[in-house]
């Protein structure tokens, strides 16, 4: 893309960063969407800007087309990501409910290896030296379009199975179609007391409230909920995740690595099966003792990892000793933030305002993760072993939230855990 347009590095920035763009944007309007079209019609507008948007970068003519083809698709991104973690929490009995929310996590870590794997690919077999048409250049000489081309096909998919899912219950409870929610639920509890009674808490919470509006995130408890999640939204950015899966293959070429690529890959194969891992065992060991854990393993494999980077190669250490942390924080990482974060943002609201503090989240989110993508390079430009120090240390105050202000939220109802917020004050 670079070569091709001729581009500076400003504009390479840009190119990078206007996907980015585009998910804050989403991010923005997601809540709002969500709660007055329905989780379902709403994930379909996702999936109809993701096939847009993939459709659009192979065939683009101009580099202005293309930055607005990526913004459409980010657009899509900041939707889903909100969206989608909420539908599931909604829809999923409470005793099961992490492990479910957390498939939402392995589906974008599969979705990376999977991105990983056919880029690869595809630079593997094709030849910047063939020409021809379109078709010929997607795969050879312009074979960026066939990267990011390659999106069509599940972006298809993801549009046509979303007409065979039922819209969320809680939506449609707290919409007043109850005989509609009564036949979903129906179909995730096995008897009539079941599906009674889930509809009877709901309708619970919702006593003395109107439909969520903006203003009620100002409401004692719930401020303090969404301070809350917003905080550890974009604190887990600054923890290094989304440095590692964006800069991985510089970070391991810049320490020396003959096949950064091929380390990358293994990077997306552990962060994969970890997230396996989580969704075994999220609902039975708990959210905040994942976190205590795993963020603890993060915090000495970054000051590893500085140490490696600030004296090394005074010390003798080796490339083996740099991959093994590397990969053990993607393991930490994996296994507790990445596969919780989701989790709590979509359980820890209440039902009336769910899809607007979830809003707030996602942009404090997606805030973070476009800063980082654009400070990494001129961190690890300062100091390698800077930077990971840096992530070290920004760890600290995200365990201190999770320790002092969230509850442990496994196994609870959301009424139950709606309940803690509202009582708070």
């Amino acid at each position: 893309v670079k070569s091709q347009f001729a581009l500076t590095d400003m504009m390479e920035g840009w190119y990078v960063g206007c996907a980015l763009i585009g998910s804050i944007c989403g991010v923005l309007v997601a809540g709002s969407l969500s709660d007055y079209l329905g989780r379902k019609i709403t994930m379909l507008i996702s999936a109809a800007l993701f096939s847009i948007s993939a459709i659009g970068c192979a065939v683009c003519g101009s580099f202005d087309a293309l930055v607005a083809y990526r913004i459409i698709g980010g657009v899509g991104i900041g939707i889903v990501s909100i969206v989608s973690p909420i539908y599931i929490s909604e829809v999923s009995p409470a005793k099961i409910r992490g492990t479910l929310v957390s498939l939402y996590q392995l589906a974008v870590t599969a979705g990376f290896l999977i991105a990983y794997l056919a880029n690869w690919v595809i630079d593997v077999n094709g030849n910047m030296a063939v020409a021809g048409d379109l078709w010929t250049n997607m795969w050879n000489s312009e074979m960026w379009r066939g990267m990011l081309g390659s999106e069509t096909l599940p972006a298809l998919l993801f549009f046509f199975i979303i007409f065979f899912i039922p819209e969320s219950p809680k939506w449609l409870i707290v919409n007043g179609k109850l005989d509609k929610a009564s036949a979903v639920l129906s179909k995730i509890y096995a008897t009539k007391e079941e599906v009674k009674e889930e509809i009877e808490v709901t309708n619970s919470s919702l006593k003395g409230e109107t439909k969520g509006k903006w203003s009620d995130l100002l409401k004692p408890g719930i401020l303090v909920a969404v301070i809350a999640g917003s905080a550890i939204a974009i604190l887990g950015q600054f923890m290094g995740v989304n440095a590692v899966l964006y800069y991985g293959p510089k970070i391991f070429a810049d320490a020396g690595f003959d096949n950064p690529m091929f380390s990358t890959v293994l990077v997306g194969v552990v962060n994969f099966v970890t997230t396996i891992l989580a969704v075994f065992i999220i609902d039975k060991v708990g959210r905040k003792q994942l976190i205590y854990w795993g963020v603890s393993g993060m915090i000495l494999c970054l000051l590893a990892i500085g140490i490696y980077f600030a004296w090394g190669s005074q010390i003798g250490l080796g490339n083996g000793f740099m991959l093994t942390f590397f990969l053990a924080y993607v393991f930490c990482c994996a296994i507790s933030i990445s596969a919780i974060v989701f989790v709590l943002l979509s359980e820890m609201y209440p039902n009336s305002v769910r899809g607007r503090a979830m809003s707030i989240a996602g942009f404090a989110l997606w805030i973070g993760t476009y800063l980082i993508g654009q400070l990494t390079p001129v961190l690890l430009g300062w100091s390698q072993a800077g930077t990971f120090f840096i992530f070290a240390v920004m760890c600290i105050p995200y365990m201190l939230i999770i320790w002092k202000v969230v509850p442990e939220t496994t196994g609870k109802t959301l009424e139950e855990i709606e309940a803690y917020w509202t009582n708070r004050k």
